[in-house]
């Protein structure tokens, strides 16, 4: 479980797009979210990934959903931010935004042209990574982006392009720990998919979780949990994952899934009531909304206010 590379380390929700009724960004949703974040136990946050619907989000969108959060998070705790973008210039100019903002590291997406080799994409990553001052991840999701880099492909990335530290990875703890592996522990990973396999990713050697937050603060107990060492405490930590699987299986069907349930789980634990769908998106079902209500019952509430 320990970071070879860097000191970044535990879980990170990846925060959801809020919208009000004019599919406007929601100031008070967003600020109400970060704050439940931070204060109930977060080890960082992140921003702008998938969960954050970055693609349906314009420049100015993203910007201004970048500002309020590093306003919100203050310097409590790191931030990091994916930077989204289809040119090297675009992608650096946003890097530089999130560094003013104050973000602690970035997260490359790759380019949604599908196209392109292995070689281009190395190419890419590293032209961003060289000219970036702050520390660089790469987001290898290819069952969701369509495109990624293999474990050769990251080894030589991280090999010609020292400033590529660490990995977003979204893979099963077997791979992951195959990745490790053939990358020499020289990145500090972090996996996503929600936080299935928690516990095996982290003995895999995951430096942390990149979640999303309808369950992050159970994820938060058992990565200090499992950080202790002590046998006890780790199958504490096995038996609060058990209880956590069955939300996070139903939410993990796929990132529409994510976006429609997870959200309103997520949603209803800060005491929102209401989420507006920012379009193209999944129509609930009412059994769906049933199961989601469901699970957040039994997750319970997010206390906010204590992190204002």
């Amino acid at each position: 479980m320990t970071a070879t590379t860097t000191s970044f380390a535990g879980i990170y929700p990846m925060l959801y797009a809020f919208f009000d009724g004019r599919d406007v960004l929601d100031r008070e949703a967003m600020r109400r979210q970060t704050a439940a974040c931070v204060g109930n136990g977060a080890h960082g946050i992140a921003v702008l990934g998938l969960a954050t619907e970055v693609a349906k989000l314009d420049g100015a969108e993203r910007r201004c959903l970048l500002e309020w959060v590093a306003e919100d998070v203050a310097g409590a705790v790191p931030l990091a931010v994916t930077v989204f973008g289809s040119t090297v210039a675009e992608q650096s100019a946003f890097v530089r935004v999130a560094r003013d903002a104050g973000a602690s590291w970035v997260i490359l997406q790759p380019p949604r042209d599908r196209g392109q080799s292995e070689a281009e994409l190395i190419r890419f990553f590293g032209a961003v990574a060289d000219a970036a001052e702050l520390p660089v991840a790469v987001q290898n999701a290819p069952q969701y982006l369509g495109v990624g880099l293999s474990p050769q492909g990251l080894a030589a990335l991280r090999r010609n392009h020292p400033n590529v530290v660490l990995l977003k990875g979204e893979a099963s703890a077997v791979e992951i720990r195959a990745l490790i592996e053939a990358t020499h522990g020289e990145l500090t990973v972090f996996n996503g998919r929600a936080g299935l396999e928690l516990p095996d990713v982290l003995r895999a050697g995951c430096a942390g979780m990149i979640p999303s937050p309808d369950t992050f603060d159970r994820q938060c107990r058992i990565f200090e949990l499992m950080a202790s060492g002590r046998a006890d405490d780790e199958q504490h930590a096995e038996a609060l994952y058990r209880e956590l699987l069955p939300a996070i299986v139903f939410i993990m069907q796929s990132i529409d899934t994510l976006l429609c349930y997870g959200k309103r789980i997520a949603a209803w634990r800060l005491g929102i009531s209401e989420v507006h769908d920012r379009q193209p998106a999944l129509t609930p079902s009412q059994f769906g909304l049933a199961c989601a209500r469901r699970y957040a019952r039994a997750l319970g509430p997010l206390p906010w206010q204590a992190a204002r």
